[in-house]
């Protein structure tokens, strides 16, 4: 376990594991991008050239039962962990947003909206025989149908120009300034995790995230003033959220100086 400042741990652990350990009905949110099961050797376009979409062995897995099983047990625990009027929010592709979807219904969560994130500059498709991807879904749902959620309804208004915000999000991909202290594959793009936890909680709540990556969700949480617990089983990924985290810290310590 790596804690930093007062309101940040970050895990070097399973996901499952660590969430066993962990108070029931401690956490308010919990963002989770879990493994897609996408990277079977196909291909894609990065910055014009072609590249493959193998993201790591953890993300290989083929056979649908034990896929199945992995989204029933980790969506299992953070049902538990999450308080009363919780809420879990879960991307992905149809190569796993189904199995999430069914391991949701199977366990009663209530699902409160299926956002489609609009990609605005998706790579090409290359092999020029379907159409070109440029979405995802994000999945938010509360514990169950008694849950109280908060949605701050004022401030997503306001990100969008005084009106309603709909359930269809037009965000760019990961900015080149995201990615200063290092690469990972799968890494969301800062202004998607802001609004889901602008919209989602309130100051000083505790956000879980247990694929931590490369700390997205940690460096959205703390600039906001919440706090964050991070679960990463690769040793490489939970020190560049650390490092990517003790920017945000740093930078917050200076401007209280100041």
């Amino acid at each position: 376990m790596k804690k930093i400042g007062n309101d940040v741990i970050l895990l070097n652990d399973d996901c499952i594991q660590a969430m066993k350990k962990i108070k029931s009905e401690s956490i308010d949110m919990i963002f989770a991008d879990p493994p897609y099961f996408l990277s079977n050797g196909g291909i894609s376009c990065k910055s014009g050239k072609i590249v493959s979409v193998d993201k790591g062995d953890w993300d290989k897995e083929t056979d649908r039962n034990k896929i199945d099983r992995f989204n029933y047990e980790w969506i299992k625990e953070c049902k538990r962990i999450l308080n009363k009027n919780g809420t879990l929010w879960i991307t992905g592709t149809f190569h796993n947003i189904f199995s999430v979807g069914q391991a949701l219904t199977y366990q009663k969560y209530k699902i409160l909206n299926s956002i489609v994130w609009q990609k605005e500059d998706p790579p090409p498709n290359m092999s020029h025989r379907m159409f070109t991807h440029a979405w995802e879904h994000i999945i938010w749902a509360k514990k169950n149908d008694q849950s109280k959620q908060i949605f701050n309804y004022e401030i997503m208004c306001k990100l969008n120009n005084g009106l309603q915000m709909t359930d269809i999000w037009k965000i760019p991909a990961v900015q080149k300034n995201e990615k200063t202290f290092g690469y990972h594959p799968t890494q969301k793009p800062l202004e998607l995790l802001n609004r889901i936890i602008l919209a989602s909680t309130n100051k000083n709540q505790i956000i879980l995230d247990p694929f931590c990556g490369s700390g997205t969700t940690g460096v959205a949480a703390i600039t906001l003033g919440r706090k964050f617990i991070g679960i990463e089983k690769e040793e490489q990924f939970v020190k560049l959220s650390e490092r990517r985290i003790n920017k945000v810290l740093n930078k917050n310590k200076s401007y209280l100086q100041t």
